[in-house]
């Protein structure tokens, strides 16, 4: 029986290595990242557009599909605002903090296949791209709405984190997609009773 094959981490950062003693002049194409990973992003506070380098390390892929890819991140710092809101009255407190463990999204699958299929559909029914993943703008916009929902949440659960809450949106410019840093979730994806109950699944 033949060996199950692992994804190896250190074998992936070997290439990259060997890719960029080449010196070439192409840039290396990325997928997705590997634990260990340090980043820093240019990110927009959802609730008062301010702005802040943030440098965060993955701890984990966790998985993707058609919307996009989902990571365990930690926060490890941030630097002061980029954007001056001396202007306005009343600043809110930056909404993440250091050391601090999040979920961060990025709005691209990892599979080629699931980007074009996703595209595919997407310029049929709205003859355009897939603006939460070209357009930041989109991108915050949807954050904002999840907090509308939260607010619907607390009048009838009692409490907003029934549903998730998106503090920063942010461009990764290596994938070239719009992203998202959320609350992480401790738990798996809820089971279905029809789960356990196949022959059932037809009707």
């Amino acid at each position: 029986m033949a060996a199950e094959s692992t994804y190896d981490i250190g074998l992936c950062n070997s290439l990259k290595e060997k890719y960029r003693e080449q010196q070439l002049f192409r840039p290396m194409k990325t997928g997705r990242y590997d634990a260990g990973e340090r980043l820093t992003y240019t990110v927009t506070d959802v609730s008062s557009s301010e702005q802040r380098n943030v440098q965060l390390e993955i701890i984990k892929f966790v998985g993707g599909g058609f919307a996009g890819q989902v990571y365990k991140v930690k926060i490890l710092d941030f630097d002061e605002p980029v954007k001056d809101n001396t202007d306005n009255k009343y600043i809110a407190a930056f909404p993440i903090e250091k050391d601090r463990i999040y979920a961060m999204k990025i709005l691209i699958p990892p599979s080629g296949f699931s980007l074009w299929f996703r595209n595919f559909l997407y310029r049929i029914g709205f003859q355009g791209a897939f603006q939460l993943q070209v357009n930041p703008d989109a991108a915050r916009s949807g954050a904002l709405w999840q907090k509308f929902i939260r607010r619907g949440a607390k009048i009838i659960f009692g409490r907003e984190d029934a549903v998730n809450n998106i503090h920063v949106t942010f461009v990764d410019e290596t994938l070239g997609s719009c992203c998202e840093i959320s609350d992480w979730v401790d738990g798996r994806t809820w089971r279905l009773e029809v789960d356990d109950r196949l022959e059932i699944l037809k009707k």
